[in-house]
């Protein structure tokens, strides 16, 4: 019996692949699951539409991840904070802070998407990565200056 995969299954295939299975496995596992439906003329259309407009979105958001990227790259952070001798920082710059900054200047970033290793305890520049998708990282330059 032939089959559209809906999910991924490690042991068959990806997402829109047809593929042939036992009658009984589909019947009784994939089909009640919803894992799969079968692969007749007009399913094959209605995901063949689905995929389209799903690499639609995906591009688009592609698009405006990228732009984001650009705008935020153009953006410098200078934070000021209280330094000790040796420039060392009483306290630490963390990403909440420089999602508060950014915030501050209209860019709507989740402090999750803000990669710090771990926080900034010294004065200086920093490269700070921010995975605004899956394929597309900004990386914000952070300076941090005494008070």
């Amino acid at each position: 019996m032939k089959v559209i995969l809906k999910e991924n299954i490690d042991t068959l295939g990806h997402i829109g692949d047809i593929v042939k299975v036992a009658p009984g496995y589909a019947r009784n596992y994939l089909l009640p699951k919803g894992l799969a439906i079968e692969a007749t003329e007009k399913n094959a259309k209605a995901l063949d539409h689905a995929m389209r407009q799903l690499a639609y979105k995906k591009n688009k958001a592609l698009e405006s991840a990228r732009s984001l990227a650009a705008k935020l790259e153009g953006v410098a952070i200078e934070l000021l904070h209280q330094a000790g001798g040796e420039g060392k920082l009483f306290g630490s710059v963390t990403n909440m802070e420089i999602a508060a900054f950014l915030k501050e200047n209209g860019f709507d970033i989740d402090r999750k998407k803000i990669v710090l290793a771990e926080p900034i305890k010294q004065l200086g520049e920093y490269t700070v990565p921010v995975k605004i998708h899956p394929e597309v990282t900004a990386n914000l330059k952070v300076n941090v200056k005494t008070a």
